[in-house]
């Protein structure tokens, strides 16, 4: 008797930083080829728990699992979690002066797929087409990592890495914040363009606009370390008309604001 995969299952997870209680019995599971997207109001643990599954040292586990292909990741380093296929999109990408962007994918894409290693060709002319379809000129490969670059361009170069470095499952930590329209739909045709049978994402937002373009199949609302709720596309527009107040109403949740 076969039995299937488990894909991506949080579990219970409860997580703190300098002591204090932030994720407070989470759970979530999400199947190969399913968008889910989360929202909450500020406060309620969202970046949080982005920072957990790719293993930030400032946030400790106290409780719980996060399995994905089987595999428990809090057992592994974020390289490894990496490397499993894991990828998180930075709400606040780093700058790193004197590495190009074209020397960091390449060593980040070989880190990650050692079996795979690409000839310098190759890489370089599959990065120019990927460049191209973000709407970004070709001298982009030349310059330092997100250094001197817009808030569009450094949300571009967290796309970027995702089609370069392919991963099974992404997580995006509020990637459209900061972006006009324009910038918000160049990020969304990137992210489209890897959704598949074999692909996994979870876009934790603010905004309901980015939901428009990166279709959720399931909705989840997160409040005070816990997903209180979760429902499907339809639940977008509820939150857009209504915010989170009747959330407060039907159970019985403190929501923060600000």
């Amino acid at each position: 008797m076969s039995t299937s995969q488990t894909y991506f299952k949080i579990s219970n997870l409860h997580a703190e930083t300098e002591g204090i209680p932030i994720l407070k019995g989470l759970d979530l599971s999400i199947e190969k080829g399913e968008t889910h997207a989360l929202m909450g109001p500020n406060g309620s643990g969202k970046s949080t728990l982005a920072n957990v599954i790719m293993g930030h040292p400032a946030y400790e586990v106290t409780e719980g699992e996060i399995i994905f292909m089987d595999q428990n990741v809090l057992e592994l380093d974020p390289e490894e979690r990496a490397q499993a296929g894991l990828f998180l999109a930075f709400q606040y990408p780093v700058a790193i002066p004197g590495v190009s962007v074209a020397k960091f994918l390449k060593s980040a894409h070989d880190a990650c797929h050692p079996e795979a290693k690409a000839k310098s060709s190759e890489f370089l002319k599959e990065l120019r087409q990927n460049i191209k379809y973000l709407e970004v000129d070709d001298s982009f490969i030349n310059r330092y990592l997100n250094d001197g670059f817009s808030g569009g361009e450094k949300k571009r170069m967290e796309i970027l890495q995702m089609l370069t470095l392919k991963p099974k499952f992404a997580v995006m930590d509020e990637t459209d914040s900061g972006l006009d329209i324009d910038a918000l739909k160049v990020v969304s045709k990137g992210v489209n363009k890897l959704a598949g049978p074999d692909f996994g994402l979870l876009v934790i937002t603010h905004y309901e606009r980015i939901l428009r373009y990166i279709h959720p199949d399931h909705l989840h609302i997160l409040i005070d370390g816990k997903i209180v709720h979760s429902g499907g596309p339809d639940l977008v527009k509820k939150l857009e008309e209504s915010g989170y107040d009747w959330v407060r109403e039907e159970f019985g949740q403190e929501v923060l604001v600000g």
